[in-house]
Parts: structure tokens; C-alpha cells; sequence
């Protein structure tokens, strides 16, 4: 009797006492190289569902369905496997790091959802970075160089050269510029002409081969002088002559002005009839005792 009651308290302890739906992986955080293959490992136990559903998605600004009933989809349809819930993409590139997500669904246990995170980071080699360098410089000028690689993971570290030769870090003796390893930058305070060469720089992240830009030359010319003593000596000339010019044309305006109104008069004077309106009236006004009225005209007549 006693060990029957044992037995059924027994039952009752394991019957409350399930393990539930249980996910993990055994690599959280994944390292594989650009073009190669990455396994993102989910591992799943059920209490009692034998068929449960599993989903993968990636977590980036929003979050996107990447494996959903039993299919791949978009961009991993095609070079993604599963085998159990765990997932291999192939030929991965920088574009699919990030954060996904594997989820298992036992709709039959009493804990229905579980999870589990993986970190993919894919390792980028440098490419040939872009450069930025000015041909031709005045002497006594600041000057910046720029070298940039947007791609690489992890990020690269640059180094320049002049004339095939590398150029020291910063702060070395009776040097006119600073170099930025880690932004690619090459600044010159005040280039002379010993600064004159062919630059290029060099992209490295200790993944794959360094990368380097097209050599290009940069001269350092001095200010000359006499050319721009000469070039403003024209732009005041210049300037005067435009003074000049407008004055002429102001009095030729002017001119033409007075000789109309010379004539104007000269043609009254010759023609009286149009300086006194008497004249036109249909009888003569003397005898109508009519007085000359004074008009503007008649004042140029006289």
C-alpha cells in the first residue's frame, strides 16, 4: 500500500516537471571569410511535438524572414541548406553579416517557443582604395591627401608612399605633415618643393592581400609674383577703360539730345506758322481785334 502511494505521488511530480521546448547553438558568434561557406548551428529539443516548426530570420534594421514553411527565401533561396535547423549559406559576402535568429514552435508542448541568436560577421579583404590627390599645389599651401577603402572588415589601416618609399608616422623628424593610419589621410601644413613626387597609398586589414591606388604625381610650384603684380595691373586698366566707355556713351546721349532740341527751334523760327495759331484761323484776325496768344511755342519763335 505504501509503495503504491509512493508510486503515484511519484507520477504526479514527473507529470509537473516536463522538460519544455528547449533551443541553442553551438557557435554563437560565426567568423568565416568573404566567398566561403558559413554554418549558423540551432539545436532544438521538444516535449512531446515531433514535427515542430522552425524558422530562421535576420535581425538588421527591421527584421526579415530568410527560412518559412520548409523554403529559403530571397536572396538565400538557392545557396542556403538546412540539415535539422541548422542552416549553411554559401558564398557570403559583407552584405550578410548581421544577427540571425532560429525559432522552433511545438505547438503540442506546453511551452511552445524557443530560441536562439547567432552573430555572423564575414571578414572582408581590402579592394583597391580610392585616392584623392591634387596634381599641382602652390608652395607654402596646406595640402590633404585622402585614401579611403569602404568595404574592408575589419576596418583597414593605410599607409602612404612617396616615390615607392614609405613615409614615416607622424611626428618624425623634420617632417612637414601628419598621417592618419586609421582614415587614410596624409596632411601637409605647408608643402615646399621638396614635397614634389609620385604618391599612392595602401589598404591592410590582415585579411587577404594589401591593396594600393595608381601612383600620381603631385608638383609643388612657387607664387609668381610678377605674373600676379601683372594680372592686376590689367584688371585696373581694365576697369578704367569700362569707366571710360560709359562716360563717352553718356555724353554721346546727352549731345544727340541738344542737337534735337537745336533744331526743333531752328525749324520753328523758319516756320512762324507753327509758333503763332492766328495764322490758321478762317479770317484775318486783325480784323477780329484778337490779341496773340503766347504759347510755349510762340516763346521759342521770338
Amino acid at each position: 500500500m505504501k509503495i503504491s502511494i509512493l508510486s503515484a505521488i511519484l507520477l504526479l511530480f514527473l507529470s509537473h516537471d516536463v522538460v519544455p521546448v528547449t533551443v541553442n547553438t553551438r557557435k554563437s558568434n560565426v567568423e568565416v571569410h568573404e566567398n566561403q561557406d558559413a554554418v549558423l548551428s540551432c539545436e532544438f529539443k521538444t516535449e512531446t511535438d515531433i514535427n515542430p516548426r522552425i524558422e530562421w530570420k535576420k535581425r538588421d534594421k527591421g527584421v526579415s524572414l530568410i527560412y518559412y514553411k520548409n523554403e529559403f527565401t530571397g536572396d538565400f533561396a538557392g545557396r542556403a541548406k538546412i540539415s535539422g535547423a541548422t542552416i549553411t549559406l554559401s558564398d557570403v559576402t559583407y552584405k550578410d553579416a548581421g544577427v540571425y535568429q532560429c525559432e522552433v514552435t511545438a505547438a503540442q508542448d506546453k511551452v511552445t517557443l524557443g530560441e536562439a541568436n547567432v552573430t555572423l560577421k564575414v571578414l572582408v579583404a581590402p579592394a583597391i582604395p580610392t585616392c584623392e590627390i591634387p596634381s599641382s599645389v602652390l608652395s607654402g599651401t596646406a595640402v590633404e591627401l585622402h585614401c579611403q577603402d569602404k568595404h574592408s572588415v575589419p576596418r583597414a589601416r593605410y599607409k602612404w608612399f612617396k616615390d615607392n618609399k614609405p613615409l614615416g608616422p607622424s611626428g618624425t623628424a623634420n617632417m612637414n605633415y601628419t598621417l592618419d593610419v586609421n582614415i587614410g589621410t596624409l596632411r601637409f601644413s605647408a608643402v615646399s618643393r621638396s614635397n614634389s613626387g609620385l604618391y599612392h597609398c595602401e589598404a591592410e586589414n590582415g585579411v587577404g592581400m594589401p591593396k594600393s591606388c595608381k601612383a600620381q604625381e603631385m608638383l609643388i610650384g612657387d607664387l609668381n609674383v610678377p605674373l600676379i603684380a601683372a594680372a592686376a595691373v590689367g584688371t585696373i586698366l581694365a576697369v578704367c577703360l569700362c569707366i571710360l566707355g560709359l562716360f563717352y556713351a553718356r555724353r554721346k546721349r546727352i549731345c544727340r539730345k541738344d542737337h534735337r532740341e537745336n533744331r526743333l527751334r531752328t525749324s520753328n523760327i523758319l516756320n512762324p506758322s507753327c509758333c503763332d495759331p492766328r495764322l490758321h484761323l478762317p479770317f484775318p484776325w486783325k480784323q477780329q481785334n484778337i490779341k496773340p496768344l503766347m504759347t510755349d511755342q510762340a516763346h521759342l519763335c521770338q
